[in-house]
């Protein structure tokens, strides 16, 4: 978080000037000039982008009251002269406090805006919305200000125009409508004979819908209206990842279709929660129709400032409709991956034989529900369960303790990662432990909804990791998908289970274990263009790893945004052309634009994805490392 002065509240200033030096003369001169109680002056740079991020972010941040309440536009856009901001500001908190409501305000001060949205409970008791906007109206009039001092009254406040007109020019505003719009067709209900403010509330309509036996949504008092209503529309998720550096919302880069976004999915949602136009509830096509294309990579879950995580609703979807029912049959094949990895584990070599005939491929694809035009993953011959009983860490009784858990794809799919991962915790100084085999966080189960599966895949996993964890052990991961699974899905999976819990908060990637180490690792000199896997950005965040490749000496630049593949979504039948569409704009473009530079993927979607469609090797940042030490 960038360091900000003291005090409840901050104006927000930007100085320029003919270089750095002369715009910091400048705020300088200002704060001297100023009565402020305190300033920070930060210089162009990532401190400051931050900040202007967080303002920029503003609409949906106060979408959540500071005691985690949810906020609501209506009385977002008030505006009064410059000179009586202070006075305004002081009687509408007064006017809120009367009322029981609280917000975070925003906006423009030196045009006297105020952006503001409030905790109207409109779930209990919406009726507190109109008495509060009557008075808000009568006060911001009284001032000599506006209802809507940037974006237009609407349906929220066209109503209480007559605190701001007369009779006279209201009915002059009824007349002009009258000569181009005689029948009402254009905007009914808003400016002239306005609809009333509080009519059509969408979340008064939707019933609570409380968590059952699948995700808990604590953060959200266990209510699933709750947790989807925190969509209030922003629309960040329609920005394009290449041009904002964020990876939010993949499928809508794509297809540029509203349904397609992280908001079009939310407020289709909504709309099946509240009664309304989708009307068969967890069933309903079009639900599924709008789902279809998430690629549950979890990036709103991060970019999203109201915090929406579409993933875990389109889990929760699948797990609702298909409960006791006839699955889709990809859900029997990619969504229980590593259950046939280990069943063709013997096959390895027969099965990396076939793989590579055409007809018999494309035949096997099409019997998991998956796309023809895919190739599929080799086998590992020897499998790390088969390899690691030759392989004992050396015991290093002062040294940072680490069980290394070896997921389902490193496992069976690329298990010279976990044998180099021991090698670099080796080389860090660790007393290194091996997990046991056959644990799994059910990722593939969670993506397809399979979640009583899930649960019992990862309760198991727990029984496993936590006596480690209770003697002290750091649980680290090697795939990032897996990794971002125990810290987030575990405890919304299994929120009452304190083992969980604990295990959840020891779990860390590799870079996060060896930035934390006293350990100077070897020197790569090495020009990467690194593909952060989406959950990765999402839970754990990818500052971590690239402060650790700049310490091992690398030039980095990050390819933003999806690779494209995103587990089972790239490889089911219906999603190859967006799949192919997301990559070819990020990733593969970026590949073509960087010729010199190896590239970097510590996720096994994203190898795949950039070895299917290129034909371009890529490695996991352990492998890096381990080849340097080894040389």
């Amino acid at each position: 978080t960038p360091s900000l002065p003291e005090g409840g509240g901050w104006l927000m200033v930007e100085v320029d000037g003919t270089d750095t030096d002369d715009a910091m003369r400048r705020a300088d001169a200002l704060i001297a000039d100023a009565s402020a109680t305190d300033s920070v002056v930060h210089a162009a740079g990532p401190e400051a982008i931050r900040l202007w991020q967080i303002r920029a972010d503003g609409a949906g941040l106060a979408g959540r009251t500071a005691d985690g309440l949810q906020a609501w536009p209506g009385w977002e856009d008030s505006a009064v002269p410059p000179e009586h901001l202070g006075d305004y500001l002081r009687d509408l908190q007064a006017l809120m406090e009367q009322h029981k409501l609280s917000g975070l305000a925003y906006g423009h001060f030196g045009d006297g805006c105020i952006h503001l949205r409030i905790d109207f409970p409109l779930a209990t008791t919406p009726d507190v919305m109109r008495a509060f906007m009557e008075k808000a109206a009568a006060l911001a009039a009284s001032y000599g200000g506006s209802l809507s001092g940037e974006h237009g009254d609407g349906r929220a406040r066209s109503e209480l125009l007559p605190t701001m007109y007369s009779p006279e020019a209201l009915a002059a505003m009824a007349q002009f409508k009258g000569l181009f719009d005689p029948d009402d067709l254009l905007n009914p209900g808003v400016v002239v004979r306005p609809d009333p403010l509080d009519a059509n509330l969408r979340r008064p309509a939707a019933a609570p819908m409380m968590a059952s036996d699948g995700f808990a949504f604590a953060q959200d008092g266990g209510d699933i209206s709750s947790a989807i209503h925190r969509c209030v529309g922003v629309g960040k998720c329609r920005a394009d990842a290449r041009d904002t550096g964020q990876f939010m919302c993949p499928s809508f880069t794509a297809t540029r279709d509203e349904k397609d976004s992280t908001r079009g999915r939310a407020r289709a949602l909504q709309e099946m929660l509240n009664g309304g136009v989708v009307s068969d509830g967890w069933a309903s096509p079009e639900l599924h129709d709008a789902l279809d294309l998430c690629l549950s990579c979890k990036a709103c879950a991060n970019d999203c400032p109201t915090g929406i995580d579409m993933a875990t609703f389109k889990s929760e979807t699948l797990h609702r409709t298909y409960q006791g029912k006839l699955r889709p049959r990809a859900h029997y094949t990619l969504g229980r991956l590593p259950q046939w990895l280990r069943l063709a584990g013997p096959f390895a070599r027969l099965v990396n034989v076939l793989g590579k005939i055409t007809p018999l491929r494309k035949m096997g694809l099409f019997a998991m529900g998956a796309d023809g035009r895919r190739s599929l993953p080799k086998l590992a011959t020897k499998p790390f369960r088969r390899l690691r009983k030759n392989v004992i860490p050396t015991h290093r009784p002062t040294g940072p303790k680490v069980v290394l858990w070896v997921d389902s794809f490193t496992d069976s799919l690329s298990p010279e990662i976990a044998l180099d991962a021991i090698t670099v915790l080796e080389a860090a100084g660790c007393d290194v432990k091996i997990a046991g085999p056959g644990i799994c966080c059910g990722l593939t189960l969670i993506s397809t909804g399979q979640l009583t599966a899930a649960k019992r895949k990862l309760t198991n996993t727990v029984k496993v990791l936590h006596p480690y964890v209770a003697a002290g052990y750091t649980v680290v991961g090697l795939e990032p998908s897996c990794t971002a699974t125990l810290r987030s899905d575990l405890v919304e999976l299994l929120p009452r289970d304190a083992a969980a819990k604990a295990v959840s908060d020891q779990v860390k990637t590799i870079a996060e274990l060896l930035t934390s180490l006293d350990w100077q690792p070897p020197q790569l000199d090495r020009k990467l263009l690194v593909q952060p896997h989406c959950h990765q950005y999402a839970i754990m965040g990818f500052d971590t790893d690239q402060k650790l490749l700049e310490k091992l000496g690398c030039d980095v630049e990050i390819s933003s945004g999806c690779c494209g593949l995103a587990g089972n979504f790239g490889m089911e039948q219906g999603h190859y052309d967006v799949s192919v569409k997301i990559a070819a704009d990020g990733i593969l473009q970026k590949i073509d634009a960087s010729p010199d530079r190896e590239v970097l993927a510590d996720g096994f979607s994203c190898r795949t994805q950039i070895t299917d469609l290129d034909g371009t090797s890529s490695r996991h940042i352990v492998q890096l490392i381990a080849e340097q030490l080894k040389e």
